[in-house]
């Protein structure tokens, strides 16, 4: 049986996982058999998120009665349901639901009554709270096909220590990554000396940990110093995947989705207030402004160094009229030019203008010109993928170091369309 819950923390507090992690240990000490448990993020741009968007399946063998009636008890007893916005879902099913309405979660938007249908259709027991609203989080989970999965370590803390400081030493967090790189990643953001993996929100989760397997989060874990842990939890998960993104054209993008676009460099990038830097791509007589925010730290300057006519493919989410870049890959470079006054062939002087459409002149010795001279510049980028710093980065998003799918070099190689894998439909 597969058992979903979602929509249970608030930016009060709560954590689903750690919901999660108690349904575990619950389920096992009745005797129900737990084979794997997922962290299951969900569209990042719904605006009914708390955080990360994440929902919890776990897999298990046992009485689904029995496992029904301990996940709504969980949820009763811990989900934030002072906050308005906290509406939990719960669901047990004995039949996994097909994929399909976990990829339009994923990357588009569901509403409750689909997701009942599909808990109809399936033969699941389901509770929704309040709203229902989480029953769409908690069946897209128990739906979940991970073909590329990541693990993550989540330790948790003893309910006295909730909303204080956490005790966790960051000297040891930048050891664990340096002793499993590149197997765990995105713990620290070495490049700026920050610790990634110790949320500062006032909910039970004490540290996280992200690899490529259940053994690499666990050496990770090894070298971590920290505060006593109530549980910890090892979680399957989409994380770093970058399933959410979909392959598509500047004329087709729509509102909150993320994608994978082709195009050219329409105008210089610029900084703004804020300290943040934008450019036009263009294709197709079609353009978008794309945005590299002031969190995005160095990777900025990366986007600044663009110029007209570099032919790149960006990864980021479309809202409000603007790519918001993840990731970007650089297919291939224009050629810079700047436009200076000719050199006088007599005297060696540079010449200055001789006025509006009168070419230029030797002030030295006379000598005149038509043309400007036109100077390639050094480039000081080179073609190839480049993303935003760990502190920046979407759970989802996948970073460099798992290595570029194939199908996103198809799209910046060759500017194909492809479909992302795996073809699933979306709305």
């Amino acid at each position: 049986m597969w058992i979903g819950i979602d929509d249970t923390d608030s930016p009060g507090g709560m954590c689903t996982t750690y919901i999660g992690a108690v349904l575990v240990r619950r389920l096992a000490h009745v005797g129900v058999r737990v084979i794997d448990a997922r962290l299951v993020r969900l569209n990042p741009n719904v605006i009914h998120k708390t955080r990360g968007n994440a929902a919890v399946s776990i897999e298990a063998e046992g009485d689904a009665e029995t496992a029904f009636a301990l996940a709504t008890a969980c949820v009763e007893e811990l989900a934030e349901f002072g906050d308005k916005k906290t509406n939990p879902g719960v669901v047990v099913s004995e039949t996994r639901p097909p994929p399909d309405f976990y990829y339009a979660a994923l990357r588009d938007y569901c509403t409750v009554d689909e997701a009942i249908r599909v808990l109809e259709a399936a033969g699941a027991l389901y509770r929704g709270y309040k709203n229902r609203r989480g029953l769409i989080g908690a069946t897209a989970a128990i739906a979940s096909d991970l073909p590329d999965r990541t693990c993550e370590l989540l330790a948790y803390r003893k309910r006295p220590a909730w909303g204080t400081p956490r005790q966790v030493d960051a000297e040891s967090l930048f050891r664990a990554e340096e002793k499993t790189y590149p197997h765990t990643w995105d713990t620290v953001d070495r490049e700026n000396g920050v610790v990634v993996g110790v949320p500062h929100t006032p909910d039970p989760v004490l540290f996280g940990i992200r690899g490529e397997s259940p053994a690499w989060v666990r050496e990770a874990r090894s070298s971590v110093r920290s505060e006593e842990p109530a549980c910890e939890q090892i979680y399957t998960t989409n994380q770093g995947t970058d399933a959410h993104l979909v392959p598509g054209t500047i004329k087709t993008l729509r509102e909150g989705r993320s994608y994978l676009v082709r195009g050219t460099v329409a105008g210089s990038p610029t900084t703004g207030a804020g300290g943040h830097v934008s450019f036009l791509l263009s294709d197709s007589g079609a353009e978008v402004r794309c945005m590299a925010y002031e969190p995005t730290k160095g990777f900025r300057d990366v986007v600044r160094k663009l110029v007209p006519g570099d032919a790149v493919t960006v990864a980021g989410s479309y809202k409000g009229g603007s790519l918001n870049l993840e990731k970007l890959g650089i297919a291939r470079l224009a050629d810079a030019v700047r436009i200076r006054p000719p050199v006088c062939p007599a005297c060696g002087r540079r010449m200055t203008s001789a006025g509006t459409g009168k070419g230029y002149k030797c002030r030295i010795c006379g000598e005149r010109s038509r043309e400007p001279r036109v100077e390639l510049i050094e480039r000081h980028l080179k073609p190839g993928w480049y993303e935003v710093p760990p502190t920046a980065r979407r759970h989802l998003a996948r970073p460099l170091v798992r290595g570029v799918p194939a199908w996103e070099e198809i799209v910046l190689q060759s500017g194909r369309e492809c479909d992302a894998p795996p073809i699933a439909s979306t709305k």
